[in-house]
């Protein structure tokens, strides 16, 4: 797999299934970073419409941990256990763990943020070594999930 820029940490092996989303947001760079790393922020807007998630751990720091989990509307949990690979503040991140507590299914993760006329530019890029119907409605739950990002950062 290529890497995405000159440099870059690239994904892992050969991917099964890939996506990329671009958002920008009305808020400035370092504030879209920042609720993107402080579990107290993650916590009122990450995951899908309906969906509540409980950090667990989050160490936003090259080896530190991310552990989450989140709860949809009908009460069932989706766990994330993973670790940072890179953080360059406020302009990258880049990380690598399993979602459904299941070893095979590997998801890294680039998140870029750049600066755009004052506003945050975020592109996410997920590689996945799996696919399944979680990575097949990855796209309608990560729009979701900016969509709540969106929300929140009129409030912060």
């Amino acid at each position: 797999m290529p890497a995405s820029d000159a440099g870059a940490t690239q994904g892992p092996g050969q991917p099964v299934h890939e996506l990329v989303l671009t958002r920008i947001f009305n808020a400035p760079r370092e504030l879209v970073f920042k609720v993107w790393t402080d579990p107290e922020h993650v916590a009122q807007w990450w995951g899908p419409r309906g969906f509540r998630t409980t950090i667990h751990e989050m160490d936003v720091r090259p080896g530190g941990l991310c552990r989450y989990s989140m709860r949809s509307p009908d009460g069932h949990d989706y766990p994330f256990d993973g670790h940072y690979l890179e953080v360059v503040k406020p302009e990258r991140l880049v990380s690598e763990g399993t979602i459904h507590g299941v070893p095979s299914q590997v998801v890294w993760t680039e998140v870029t943020f750049a600066e755009q006329e004052g506003h945050a530019k975020v592109t996410v890029r997920q590689v996945y070594s799996f696919e399944s119907a979680a990575t097949r409605g990855a796209p309608i739950g990560w729009n979701q999930q900016l969509d709540r990002l969106t929300a929140y950062l009129t409030k912060v």
